[in-house]
């Protein structure tokens, strides 16, 4: 797997480890980073004031093969980088804890509005039927979010007398899929839907008989490799500061569906669920309507 290269961050090497010619190309291309993008090798040599050999020299020096593959890289990194380095106006002198906190819970309850119009009760009743006759479930998530995601949902569906785990590991996630059957089904969580373990894990699953369901982008690659689709579009809020609010809207959805579950087989479900709580009677002596494990 190639390797992402913070072209950005070797702008700002530390003085010396450039020449003082290159040092003046890092410092230009600093100074005017989406031009440098498009611009081409002997213009940005003639406004610099140097060769285009030191030009070409200095990308070899960020570990470049040259001015074209630097450019590349550069822009690449942009593309994730400008809502950092310019980023749209926000409001970093809130401080105060009731503004701050109004700030941050109302862009949740805006998502938690937007999903509300998109969720699609027929793809809730299909994945609700699905994984309530499940043998078992696998969610897999990557990175922080999803991840997490993930994790609360296995905590959810066990509890409902369906063995559920969660795996966030690529190369794990392509083992666990190999090994499944008709009867069980991957819950794959992705908020672009392009991630390749994800879209691997699924394709591997689903020729051995298994059912993926996916909460992610629609008409996405992900999209594309599952059996139902609960889509999602979430916009992120241009404050950069803020949690990603999408995490809210997936663990959301995942208490919807697991709530439909639940009542599809409510003697099977309150049993298990009374089972919890007697088992934690030692650790938790008090009684009534308490969260299942604090």
């Amino acid at each position: 797997m190639q390797q992402a290269t913070d072209i950005i961050s070797q702008l700002h090497r530390p003085p010396g480890t450039l020449s003082a010619r290159e040092q003046k190309v890092a410092e230009y291309v600093l100074e005017h980073l989406e031009n440098v993008t498009s611009i081409a090798l002997s213009d940005l040599a003639k406004q610099i004031g140097v060769s285009e050999p030191t030009v070409i020299r200095f990308c070899r020096s960020l570990g470049c093969e040259g001015f074209r593959d630097f450019k590349l890289k550069l822009a690449q990194n942009l593309a994730v980088s400008m809502q950092y380095l310019a980023p749209e106006p926000i409001e970093d002198h809130i401080t105060d804890p009731d503004v701050l906190g109004s700030h941050v819970i109302g862009t949740i309850i805006d998502s938690l509005r937007l999903l509300r119009d998109q969720l699609a009760q027929s793809d809730i009743d299909a994945a609700a039927d699905t994984l309530a006759a499940a043998r078992q479930i696998a969610f897999f998530g990557v990175g922080g979010g999803s991840s997490t995601v993930a994790n609360d949902a296995a905590n959810r569906f066990f509890r409902l007398g369906i063995p559920a785990q969660s795996q966030n590991d690529g190369y794990l996630q392509r083992m666990l899929a190999s090994t499944l059957g008709e009867d069980d089904v991957i819950v794959a969580i992705s908020t672009s839907g392009r991630p390749a373990e994800l879209i691997h894990s699924a394709a591997i699953a689903r020729q051995y008989g298994a059912k993926v369901i996916s909460l992610t982008k629609p008409d996405s690659p992900l999209a594309a490799e599952s059996d139902i689709v609960i889509g999602l579009i979430m916009p992120e809020s241009p404050d950069i500061y803020k949690p990603t609010a999408t995490r809210h809207v997936f663990m959301a959805t995942i208490d919807v569906i697991a709530t439909a579950v639940a009542r599809r087989n409510p003697v099977r479900s309150k049993e298990k669920l009374r089972r919890i709580r007697s088992s934690l009677l030692t650790l938790l002596p008090t009684v009534g309507r308490l969260p299942i494990g604090d």
